[in-house]
């Protein structure tokens, strides 16, 4: 799979929401996100910043109930893109790890393209909520991706005091994370990085 062809488009409709993700693996870090909830966008911006990514998402969701449905779904669409886009996995490097600090936060972020959805989410925050945004919604994102993406997923959030230096942290850990084991490794020769020959 060349460099040009690692790139997605999923558009998912319910009764709940209606979402587009436009993703390339190998873009410059571009993101256009409506969501209607601006702090997750803010979130969203630094996968695509930091993952290297571009990263166009459009989603309209019952926000009148709340917006569980509206973040849950984006990770379904988005899952739903990765896996697409990285296609057979042959010739990545499959594993990514990063530490992320901003100020007092740090966090760490372990992925790998098993093919087996697994998250392990050890986040602590000292509030509920980031203005009107509950932070409890972040980790069904996460679940709601990984299920899809079929990645197996550890984040921890190994400091922090604020919550949104807690959260910021988590989603470029992820991003950087992600923008490592998605590259090519040009010692694999194609291969799919499994004994087993595929993933």
């Amino acid at each position: 799979m060349t460099h040009s062809e690692r790139t997605a488009s999923v558009h998912r409709t319910t009764k709940e929401t209606d979402i587009s993700v436009v993703l390339n693996l190998d873009g410059s870090g571009i993101a256009k996100l409506d969501t209607g909830l601006p702090f997750f966008e803010h979130m969203l911006e630094q996968v695509a910043r930091h993952g290297m990514i571009d990263l166009e998402i459009n989603a309209k969701g019952d926000l009148h109930i709340d917006a569980h449905h509206t973040v849950e779904d984006v990770g379904i669409t988005l899952g739903q893109a990765l896996a697409k886009a990285i296609g057979t996995k042959a010739g990545i490097v499959r594993y990514g790890h990063a530490y992320v600090p901003l100020d007092e936060a740090l966090s760490r972020t372990v992925i790998d393209y098993s093919g087996r959805p697994t998250l392990e989410y050890e986040v602590s925050y000292p509030r509920a909520r980031v203005g009107d945004f509950d932070v409890d919604l972040l980790r069904e994102f996460f679940q709601a991706l990984c299920n899809h993406a079929g990645i197996t997923l550890h984040i921890c959030a190994l400091s922090g005091r604020n919550a949104h230096h807690i959260a910021e942290t988590v989603f470029k850990s992820f991003g950087r994370a992600l923008r490592m084991a998605s590259a090519f490794d040009e010692r694999a020769g194609g291969m799919v990085p499994s004994t087993k020959g595929s993933l």
